[in-house]
């Protein structure tokens, strides 16, 4: 009996195929957390695991979790995948080739007819993007302990839809799926993802060997000052809130630009009332800093909120901290493995951090965790455009299987003897 192989067809199609739920017209995706377009995906998924044997079941979170059984299925099982959710203009590949790989890796092991030790488990995460419910990774979040749920339920959209009330439709919509803990022991965890980054292209390299995750913290401010006629009220007496953000903002730019690590974005403003004869009464809005050296990263933090409250003259302010995430890095044996598959198969591989954030960051929290890497065009994510060679998603899908067969105890001569 021949061993397991990817199908590089297959896996292609499905991902062509994923990307009809949630199709913008011009191309891309629209497939957010918890949405009727993410319940059609849902669907797919779960009929394409069940062709190959795999057992579909969920969770409080609203993780979906696909099950080939192993044959001592008391032991912790392997996990990999990533997530289908997608932000409101994404691509084809974010998230969705990671499910799809590791969907792709244990169909090839059930089809060779070879049963793994410890059960493998396919899962896509909730809402790892955070465009309707923010912040995001909520559902690998709430897996590893690290937010009380409570928190978690209580997150609205800006339709004033809570994760609460969304989850209970997407539970509604699979009456009859298992349901497990939410949080359960794991061998390893295993995410393969786009590299939303040009180094491996520019570098001429198929497989990225990550070592960890740069950390990241986010904030939500808000500046409150007070309505008032814009033709009449004096200068001296306005608390114009836009007026303060626009000093704290230029400061902020100012404090990071000395340190070339460093990333910071302003990416939400939210202008109230945002009429045009009226002095503004409230400013909110949203923070993303990052930095791979956790030391130079709380330094940057402190200087962020420093600068909001000195700056906020005759409005008030209001500083949330939304995400306090440290680097981390990825398990050094996983590692080795990933580069010793890229180069049994021929594959050109590069060590690399993620500058981008991911569920692997949770689960490395709670054991041994790595990430595979592929190129993508230009290194263009979260947006239509983005692209994945088929040679490079098969690719990464071929060290995934490699892997897995591994973790879970799927022995090379297993098909031979058979």
């Amino acid at each position: 009996m021949a061993l397991p192989r990817i199908s590089a067809d297959r896996l292609w199609q499905r991902l062509m195929a994923l990307g009809e739920d949630g199709a913008l017209p011009g191309g891309g995706v629209n497939r957010q957390a918890l949405s009727a377009e993410e319940i059609l995906a849902w669907r797919r998924l779960i009929d394409w695991g069940a062709g190959a044997g795999l057992k579909p079941s969920t969770d409080f979170a609203g993780n979906l979790f696909l099950t080939l059984e192993g044959s001592a299925p008391q032991l912790a099982p392997v996990v990999a995948g990533s997530h289908i959710d997608s932000q409101p203009t994404g691509g084809l590949f974010d998230g969705a080739f990671g499910t799809l790989a590791a969907l792709e890796a244990a169909t090839a092991i059930a089809e060779a007819g070879l049963t793994p030790e410890r059960s493998i488990v396919v899962v896509a995460w909730m809402n790892e993007e955070g465009s309707r419910f923010a912040p995001g990774m909520m559902g690998s979040e709430l897996f590893a302990g690290l937010r009380p749920a409570e928190e978690v339920m209580a997150v609205r959209d800006a339709d004033g839809v809570s994760v609460g009330e969304a989850l209970k439709a997407v539970h509604d919509a699979f009456p009859r799926i298992a349901r497990r803990p939410t949080g359960f022991p794991v061998h390893a965890y295993v995410e393969p993802h786009i590299e939303q980054a040009d180094r491996l292209e520019s570098e001429g390299a198929v497989i990225g060997v990550v070592s960890g995750i740069q950390g990241k913290k986010t904030y939500e401010i808000r500046l409150t000052g007070r309505e008032a006629h814009a033709g009449t009220e004096p200068m001296a007496r306005r608390q114009d809130a836009v007026k303060a953000f626009a000093g704290i903002a230029a400061r902020m730019h100012e404090a990071m630009a000395g340190d070339p690590l460093v990333k910071f974005t302003i990416g939400r403003v939210v202008v109230e009332p945002n009429a045009p004869s009226v002095v503004p009464a409230r400013v909110t809005f949203r923070i993303d800093l990052r930095h791979p050296d956790n030391a130079a990263l709380e330094v940057f933090g402190a200087r962020i909120e420093e600068i909001a409250k000195a700056g906020a003259g005759a409005c008030g302010v209001d500083i949330r901290r939304l995400v306090d995430a440290p680097s981390n890095g990825f398990d050094t044996g996983l590692r080795m493995a990933i580069g010793a598959s890229a180069d049994r198969h021929g594959l050109a591989r590069l060590d690399l951090l993620s500058a981008a954030g991911h569920d692997a960051r949770q689960m490395a929290s709670l054991t041994r965790a790595a990430m595979i890497f592929i190129p993508c065009r230009g290194g263009i994510s979260h947006h239509p455009g983005e692209w994945a060679e088929p040679a490079h998603v098969a690719a990464g899908a071929t060290v995934l299987l490699d892997l897995l067969m591994a973790e879970a105890g799927v022995s090379s001569k297993q098909g031979d003897e058979r």
